[in-house]
């Protein structure tokens, strides 16, 4: 199934996992599944292997796993910035040969440990490349508050609309604690013509130097009250997971209550922080 199918149709529910880093880790990565297939996601986004490698036969045993066992769509992330056509074209191959459609598109990080290739540029040109190789559904990542190298908001959203005019079928957020900012950049989208679902991503706030380092990453601004919460309990582990469900929860519940497309759960392989997520919007999604 491809998952525009199901984003244009009602608001989605999804998650993000990513493979485990250590073969001994495999295992464990079952009971998260349990509980997240359990809680019946319309789709589940599985990252690209650790580091970036193209040898990433975890992320695709993992999207195998979700999809033959769990009967859950996976979403397969594809970073290009590091490889060239070729390597591209065996990738997709392996995703057609496992009956994988759906591809999370990205440029990726980028590393210095890894040399950049001339190929691919934009995960827009990974889109174009890839669209008549086979019968993917491609989904693209959006920045509310803009991507870290942006010139600015208007440059943003023209990136946007290119990656969307190479195919992308629905965009998914990063991370943001403000949701007027969200709603502001929908509304950018919109003026510039962009249609397709844009499917907002939250994190739960439950470990503060986890959260820290996520946000030096991808820019998300840190509100008063979002700062006062981390202050206020980031010694004391308890407290934080419940004082950052909630206001995760109040972010969802505000954003459902203002129609958005559905909601992107970045689960942090916590299966705990899905169910507890799931358990406060059962009633409202």
């Amino acid at each position: 199934m491809k998952i525009s199918d199901a984003c244009n149709h009602k608001k989605s529910l999804s998650f993000e996992i990513f493979p485990p880093k250590k073969d001994s880790e495999l295992k464990n990565i079952d009971a998260t599944l349990d509980v997240l297939c359990e809680l019946q996601p319309d789709f589940i986004s599985v990252t690209f292997g650790a580091g970036g490698s193209l040898n990433c036969n975890r992320t695709i045993e993992l999207a195998k796993k979700i999809k033959q066992n769990y009967h859950v769509e996976p979403v397969v992330h594809l970073t290009c910035l590091h490889y060239n056509r070729a390597e591209i074209d065996e990738f997709a191959r392996i995703l057609t040969a496992e009956g994988i459609q759906n591809v999370l598109a990205l440029r990726g990080d980028r590393n210095p440990d890894l040399t950049e290739k001339d190929d691919f540029k934009h995960a827009s040109d990974l889109i174009s490349y890839l669209k008549p190789k086979g019968d993917f559904c491609f989904l693209g990542a959006c920045y509310p508050e803009c991507h870290p190298e942006s010139a600015n908001k208007i440059e943003e959203i023209r990136h946007l609309k290119e990656k969307v005019n190479a195919g992308a079928e629905v965009l998914l957020s990063q991370l943001f604690f403000d949701n007027t900012q969200f709603y502001r950049f929908v509304e950018d989208c919109r003026i510039a013509d962009i249609n397709v679902p844009i499917v907002p991503g939250i994190m739960p706030v439950i470990n503060a130097a986890q959260i820290k380092r996520m946000i030096t990453m991808c820019g998300a601004s840190f509100p008063e009250r979002f700062q006062k919460i981390i202050h206020k309990f980031e010694d004391n582990k308890a407290a934080l997971f419940d004082a950052g469900m909630s206001y995760a929860l109040s972010q969802i519940i505000d954003l459902l209550a203002n129609d958005t497309d559905g909601i992107h759960l970045y689960t942090m392989n916590n299966p705990v922080v899905a169910r507890r997520i799931c358990e406060g919007i059962q009633h409202i999604i």
